[in-house]
């Protein structure tokens, strides 16, 4: 006898929910992530440095009206998230590098979709 299939009105299970995660959980740390991703400076980091690397003032100009505390301060945020790679260059004077870690560029190609589709479809202001 084949096996019935898995009604979709069953709640998963809450070792499942916290496994995978469930951001509609006002308690689950994918929270924080998806805070870090999506604010607007956090998506500018993420496309300006989808496959390039820059160092700072280079992505300042880049995403264009943004303080430097700001910049500073999301970089900091996504660089403990994992998502940016900051490369300090032993040179004088130094220089840094930032760049998205394989888990930030997965990340960019998400919201650079989101970005792509906001821009294609023009919404009244």
């Amino acid at each position: 006898m084949p096996t019935p299939a898995p009604t979709p009105d069953i709640a998963p299970s809450f070792s499942t929910r916290v496994r995978l995660g469930d951001v509609l959980d006002p308690n689950c740390p994918s929270r924080v992530i998806l805070d870090h991703l999506t604010s607007k400076w956090g998506v500018l980091v993420l496309i300006a440095l989808r496959g390039r690397t820059e160092r700072f003032g280079e992505l300042r100009r880049s995403i264009g009206m943004v303080s430097e505390r700001m910049l500073a301060q999301t970089l900091r945020v996504l660089e403990a998230d994992g998502i940016v790679e900051r490369k300090a260059l032993p040179v004088v004077p130094p220089h840094v590098e930032y760049s998205l870690t394989p888990l930030g560029e997965g990340a960019a190609e998400k919201v650079g979709a989101l970005a792509d589709w906001i821009e294609n479809n023009r919404f009244p202001s």
